[in-house]
């Protein structure tokens, strides 16, 4: 009996949905390096470009012009039989696994509906544009804002809530990354140690393939359903 299945997701699963990642475009994000948008030095040398990059990905969410699509769903709906056993640690800002009504969601880095005080370290949830003139809610202080963003250099949010989740997996699933950010593409070896069956969902071999047991390459809306159906039937939690 699987009394745990773990999700890891990355830009894959949200790619189908039309959010691009920089990792398919030269080192490109949105047409900007990353060294621009998703540094703390990118930020220091031009908070006004990073403000805007943010604001603009925010409303892409906002504005509903992009969706969840089938993989976003089927985890939904395997949460939905398994809530107290199934969740997904998600290396996405986006909030698509929300919108397809998963609840058990870990943000590893980040999440664009939400914004962050660079005094009082706090985050807050936003549904809005803000830029360097506009004051934070708890300090009233205008320039203290920041995307809650974890950018590279940074540590990622909720590590040992992560780690104490893969270390009772049963399953371990990857899906939609591309086995190259650490600490994410760490975490199958953490589900290798604890005995956890390690399955790799993704368009095509990551970097670390050859440390996952089983693999389903393919795109994530057609791959995963079939595999968490699968699961259901073989393993009744």
């Amino acid at each position: 009996m699987m009394n745990k299945i773990i999700v890891l997701s990355g830009a894959g699963i949200s790619a189908e949905s039309g959010i691009k990642t920089f990792r398919d475009s030269n080192g490109l994000w949105e047409n900007h390096s990353v060294e621009e948008v998703a540094t703390p030095q990118g930020f220091s040398a031009n908070p006004t470009l990073v403000y805007r990059f943010y604001n603009q990905r925010r409303a892409q969410l906002l504005e509903g012009k992009v969706k969840p699509n089938a993989a976003h769903f089927a985890l939904s709906e395997f949460e939905s039989y398994y809530p107290r056993h199934t969740h997904i640690i998600t290396q996405n800002v986006d909030n698509l696994h929300e919108q397809a009504g998963s609840k058990n969601v870990l943000h590893m880095h980040g999440e664009l509906l939400k914004a962050k005080c660079v005094t009082t370290n706090r985050s807050f949830s936003v549904d809005f544009n803000f830029d360097e003139h506009i004051p934070c809610p708890c300090c009233d202080k205008k320039g203290s804002l920041r995307p809650d963003i974890v950018w590279f250099g940074e540590v990622p949010y909720y590590m040992e809530e992560i780690e104490a989740l893969i270390e009772q997996a049963d399953v371990f699933i990857s899906v939609g990354t591309s086995g190259s950010v650490y600490p994410a593409a760490g975490f199958v070896q953490l589900a290798n140690a604890v005995g956890a069956h390690t399955i790799e969902v993704n368009i095509s071999p990551s970097e670390t393939k050859n440390a996952f047991a089983e693999h389903r390459y393919g795109l994530a809306s057609e791959v995963l359903p079939k595999l968490l159906n699968e699961l259901r039937s073989a393993e009744p939690i």
